[in-house]
């Protein structure tokens, strides 16, 4: 399994950490891990929300002194074919 990909958007309110983390999922491969940093707190919902929208889900949530550090995984299955 290869690294994951960091995203940082420490210093950014909502809703600027979940488009950093939506445009990084719409780029992965299925199955792939990301790392949200974050110092928002809506961070730690909006996050969950998005994986429950998009098909992934919250591997881990760490809060250390404010930051928080999300990890993902994309969903494993590629997208549907569409006819």
């Amino acid at each position: 399994m290869s690294a994951p990909v960091v995203i940082d958007a420490r210093g950014h309110r909502c809703p600027v950490p979940s488009l950093k983390l939506m445009k990084a999922i719409e780029s992965a491969p299925p199955g792939a891990r990301i790392v949200l940093l974050a110092t928002d707190p809506m961070a730690r919902i909006d996050v969950q929300f998005l994986m429950s929208q998009k098909g992934g889900r919250v591997l881990e949530i760490e809060d250390a002194d404010g930051l928080l550090r999300l990890t993902i995984e994309t969903d494993a299955r590629p997208d549907a074919p569409t006819d």
